[in-house]
């Protein structure tokens, strides 16, 4: 009886650890948004971001994001993992096909603003023009 309980204590244990590890692994800073966001009517400027976890461009394009949602309290920044995140890459596609962007130009890093109909694709581009792009926005927003 003695072994047994050692073993179901192990399992239990392990099953808790396994646990802990997914949740902590799953659940960094990935941000999902439901397919079914109405893009078409927003009280307020809305700034997807979509990047790949491994992506070394996304990650020199971040910290520009994030101080731009820092600079910008008022506007809703949605930072989007499409790599491992399927209802994230789903969404990803789906403003693809609205924004009319072809198969062939799609990648990451690419930030859409709701509102405006260009797509920003690149570390080059995203730095270069949204701060512009959301100053539009806010000002059609006024």
């Amino acid at each position: 009886m003695d072994n047994t309980l050692k073993i179901v204590s192990g399992v239990v244990i392990a099953v808790l650890a396994a646990c802990v590890v997914f949740f902590v692994i799953f659940n960094q800073s990935v941000i999902t948004v439901s397919p079914s966001a109405d893009t078409s009517v927003q009280s307020k400027v809305t700034v997807y971001f979509f990047y790949g976890e491994e992506c070394p461009h996304c990650h020199n394009v971040m910290p520009f994001i994030q101080n731009l949602s820092i600079k910008y309290p008022d506007v809703d920044f949605q930072i989007l993992e499409t790599w491992h995140n399927e209802t994230n890459a789903n969404f990803f596609n789906m403003m693809n096909d609205q924004f009319r962007v072809p198969n062939n130009k799609r990648g990451v890093p690419e930030v859409m603003v709701v509102g405006n109909n260009t797509p920003l694709i690149g570390e080059g581009d995203i730095p270069a023009y949204l701060e512009g792009v959301i100053l539009e926005q806010l000002k059609k927003k006024q």
